[in-house]
Parts: C-alpha cells; sequence; structure tokens
C-alpha cells in the first residue's frame, strides 16, 4: 500500500509514538476493505507500539485509531491518502502521546467542554481544505475522550451523502446534525460550541499593549509584512481570521521562485511557521471591523474587542466573487459551489456548469471533466480569456461546451439541491436553461475591503489605493496584497508589496518619532 519513501518517513514519525496505538480495522472482501487492512498492516510493520485488530464498524471499510490508556478514539472511513494522509499521521502520533501543537488554554478548553460531542466529517480526498477540520476535531478526540471523530470518505460512502444531501465538503455533523460546512480552525468549532470563549478571548485583547505595528490579514501579503516588521524590532501583532488566506484553497502552485512545485496549504504552513519563529503577536479567528484614529490607530474587532497600534498594514486579501442572481445563496453548498478540487467528486456521473471563462474556470471545467458526466462552460464575454494552452485542452475533451455571451440570471433546484439554471444569450437576449446538479463559480476574487469604505480611498474595483511604498490615503496606514490597487494578483507579488508596505511603516514611524522629538524640543 505504501511505497517504500511514505514508509521511511512514516517510520521515522512513528518513532515518537510513547504509548501502544491500536489500529482497529473494519473491513469485508471489497477492493477497498483489503486497501485498507494492507494500510494498517503496513503501517504496525514500521513500529512495535502499533496493534491492529479485526472491528465490527457500521461503515465499511473503516480504520479506529485508539489508545486503551487514555479511551480517546478517532476513525477514519475510507482510505485516508492523498490529502488526508497527514491527518492519519497526526491522529497516530497524538494517539501515542506525541505533544499537540495547541497551547495550554485551548487544551484546557476542551477537556472543560461539558458532554459528549460525536462528530461525523464528509470529505473528499482531493479537497485541500478537508484536512484542516478532519485534523482540528481528531485533536479534540485525542484529549478529551468524551469527543469522538469520523472522517468519511464522501466518494466511498455515496448512500450517505445522498441521504444527507451533502453537496459541499468539508460538512460537519455534531451528534448527528449539521454543525457546520467549508474550512473551519479549532478556534472557529471551540467558539461554536463554548459560547463564553468570544467574550474572554475579547478580555484578553483589550488588555494587550500598543503595537507599532500591526498587521490585518494573515495571507502571503500579511506573513511578509509581519516578518519584516519583527525583524526591525518593532512591537508586532498579526490579527486574520485564519492563517492563509485565498492559497489554503490553492491546489498547485508551480510559478512561486525557487520552488519547482508546491501547494496551498503546505505554502500556509510553512508561512505560518516562519513567522512564529519571530517574535510576533498572532491573533486568529478574529475578524477587523472598524479602524479609526485617536492618538493611536484603533482596530475594532467583531467581537467587540480593540486593538491599538503606531501603524496598522492592512492585508485582507480578497475571496471568491459570487454571481448575485437568484438562487444562487439558498442552494450554495446545496450544489452552488466555489471550489472545484473540493466538492468535485461529489458530482460524480453528473451534469455540472462552470461559470467563467478565465484560467480558474477553464482549469475547473478539466479537472472536473475527469469526474462529472458532462461540463458546461458560460462565459460572459464574446471570447475566453484563459491562457491558450488551457483553450486547447479543453477543446480536446468530449465532454466539455463552452458557451460565450451568457448571462446567468438565475439558478433554480427544487427546495433541497440545485437542479439547473438559466442564462440570457447576448448575442440574441433569448433566454435559456439548462438541466444540471451543480454549479462551479469561477469568476475572479472581490477585495475585502468593505469595512474600509468611510476610512480609505478606495478604486471602482473596491480595491484599496496606495502608493510606491504601500501608503494608503490615511497617513501611517499602509496596505499589500491583493486586497489593494496592485495590476497583478500574484502569491509571489503580495509577499513582495507586503515586505515594502512594511518597510514603509518602519520608515513611517522613524520620521514620526523623529517629528514628535523636534516638537518636544
Amino acid at each position: 500500500m505504501l511505497d517504500s519513501n511514505l514508509k521511511t518517513q512514516l517510520q521515522t514519525y512513528l518513532q515518537n509514538l510513547k504509548r501502544p496505538v491500536e489500529l482497529i480495522v473494519s473491513s469485508d472482501e471489497s477492493a477497498k476493505s483489503k486497501e485498507l487492512a494492507e494500510l494498517a498492516a503496513d503501517i504496525a510493520s514500521l513500529s512495535n507500539l502499533v496493534n491492529v485488530v479485526k472491528g465490527q464498524d457500521a461503515r465499511v471499510p473503516s480504520m479506529k485509531v485508539t489508545s486503551s490508556d487514555t479511551q480517546t478514539q478517532m476513525t477514519f472511513a475510507g482510505i485516508p491518502m492523498g490529502h488526508e494522509f497527514t491527518s492519519l499521521v497526526l491522529a497516530l502520533l497524538h494517539t501515542g502521546g506525541h505533544p499537540l501543537k495547541l497551547d495550554d488554554a485551548q487544551i484546557e478548553q476542551i477537556i472543560a467542554l461539558p458532554g459528549e460531542y460525536h462528530f461525523e466529517t464528509y470529505i473528499s480526498l482531493s479537497c485541500q481544505n478537508c484536512p484542516d477540520v478532519v485534523q482540528a476535531l481528531n485533536m479534540m478526540a485525542s484529549v478529551n475522550p468524551n469527543i469522538t471523530h469520523v472522517m468519511i470518505d464522501g466518494a466511498l460512502f455515496q448512500d450517505e451523502v445522498n441521504e444527507r444531501n451533502i453537496m459541499a465538503v468539508p460538512s460537519v455533523y455534531l451528534n448527528g446534525q449539521l454543525f457546520g460546512q467549508g474550512r473551519m480552525t479549532l478556534t472557529d468549532i471551540l467558539n461554536k460550541l463554548d459560547t463564553g470563549a468570544v467574550a474572554r478571548k475579547a478580555e484578553q485583547l483589550n488588555e494587550k499593549e500598543a503595537f507599532d505595528v500591526l498587521v490585518v490579514g494573515a495571507g502571503p501579503a500579511g506573513a511578509s509584512a509581519a516578518i519584516y516588521a519583527a525583524r526591525k524590532g518593532l512591537r508586532t501583532g498579526i490579527v486574520a481570521d485564519k492563517f492563509g488566506g485565498q492559497v489554503t484553497e490553492t491546489v498547485g502552485i508551480e510559478n512561486f521562485i525557487s520552488v519547482k512545485a508546491t501547494e496551498g496549504p503546505k505554502l500556509v504552513a510553512q508561512l505560518e511557521e516562519h513567522v512564529r519563529d519571530y517574535d510576533v503577536d498572532i491573533m486568529v479567528g478574529q475578524k477587523a471591523a472598524k479602524l479609526s484614529r485617536s492618538s493611536l490607530f484603533e482596530v475594532e474587532l467583531e467581537s467587540g474587542a480593540v486593538l491599538k497600534s503606531k501603524t496598522v498594514l492592512m492585508a485582507t486579501g480578497a475571496r471568491w466573487r459570487e454571481m448575485n442572481v437568484p438562487g444562487e445563496q439558498a442552494y450554495r453548498g446545496k450544489g452552488v459551489a466555489y471550489c472545484p478540487h473540493c466538492d468535485g467528486p461529489l458530482f460524480k456521473g453528473k451534469r455540472v456548469a462552470v461559470i467563467g471563462g478565465g484560467n480558474s474556470g477553464i482549469e475547473a471545467a478539466i479537472d472536473l471533466a475527469n469526474i462529472v458526466e458532462h461540463v458546461t462552460v458560460l462565459e460572459f464575454d464574446s471570447k475566453l480569456r484563459a491562457d491558450e494552452v488551457l483553450q486547447r485542452k479543453a477543446a480536446s475533451m468530449g465532454n466539455i461546451t463552452i458557451i460565450k455571451q451568457a448571462l446567468t440570471t438565475e439558478v433554480l433546484g427544487d427546495g433541497k439541491r440545485v437542479t439547473g439554471l438559466d442564462y440570457t444569450d447576448r448575442a440574441t437576449g433569448e433566454s435559456k436553461h439548462i438541466e444540471l446538479s451543480g454549479i462551479f463559480v469561477q469568476i475572479g476574487l472581490i477585495p475585502n475591503a468593505e469595512w474600509l469604505t468611510e476610512t480609505l480611498e478606495l478604486n471602482g474595483r473596491g480595491e484599496i489605493v496606495v502608493d510606491g511604498q504601500g501608503q494608503t490615503s490615511m497617513a501611517g496606514v499602509f496596505a499589500a496584497g491583493d486586497v489593494t490597487n496592485s495590476f497583478y494578483k500574484q502569491i509571489i507579488i503580495a509577499m513582495g508589496s507586503g515586505a515594502t508596505a512594511s518597510l514603509g511603516a518602519f520608515d513611517y514611524l522613524i520620521r514620526h518619532s523623529e517629528e514628535e522629538n523636534t516638537q518636544a524640543a
């Protein structure tokens, strides 16, 4: 099951086990069951602390990772390979006593949760966001024996997917009821379970001393800015909803200079690790809501907390642009999706549409064509904007239809899931209908700057206007990355602009300090 390289790597990891780990495998004579049994046997062969026993779980194939010492348990229903192999490795390590990368306050919060929590997470093995959720819930299960978690491969357990009408991953159920969909951090999960957590955290944030540089956003631009500020010896803070931004949803990255190929989640982990090497106060699970200035800049968060700083650097990035047509929000997660890599496997053998003919749209169509029955691409313009090589590839595939000058007007459904869409042929004005099961929206990004409309100058696209040093229209406030009016939205450009803006903030602090000293004299 595992090749020699993976076995070597895994054997190295398993040397960190401190107590016995039991793998309870429930299987039958199916090919997938045999794969899982082989995987379990490979793992057990690499450590004398791992033992395999036969189980009788209702889901087959499945593998429960447990410890008789702690009575904790987490289960993998399916074959945890692909993006989920890391989740399996961490489950083994944490069950075997290897320390979790959680602070003491989080561990205490998990242990203190009252009652029993039985989580189930439906994933696809091609989903790059799913492992974050799986690993967060597994960590909770490894700390508190009253918490259990099952990862379920939706492509392998189609009957459950259909019964629960799951059309987006990750989809998390708690005690049989839908708990949440999409990316969730451990902080997000705990905030939903522990209703007093937000208020307690806000109190802690209010007590923080003023920063020299407060970075709002933790994508490539924000990470770069924080590192450059910290290296200058400045008191630096970084506040964000979560680390990584849009990069976490990027599967393949092949134009990051000096790195031939990587994946978004891997790059995000490296960015966070690099930032943590410096004296940076990292505050995640927080969204900025308002910027104001008195003697210092004040950033008010949605939690009610207020952070103060001598300078502020905006790196809030961008999010997927929506169609803004009737039915889109009603069927979001019920057939309307924005991540083809995540949700594509749930539409195996079905007919879907991709909205948008740029690089992301045509790439999505090509990927989906290998899974679904048929893909219809709807492009608003009279020509595609995707690179020629992508257009040629799409044209060579027999199950992709491209319709140009198409304006989507409505998403239709039966109340539970998408059944089709209506569009207008812009060349003739004729209204047309397509029957399908899924719609993947790939029409670009929109900057996360609405909350700054009354504070900073924004251009017609809603982007923050900056100069060559990353300075905004308000002295002392800088910005970088996809939220700004930079011409090109690329990871490497965002990082460079983050460094530029951070150096601009450093220069501002020096000059501002000199002015204050001159006035005082």
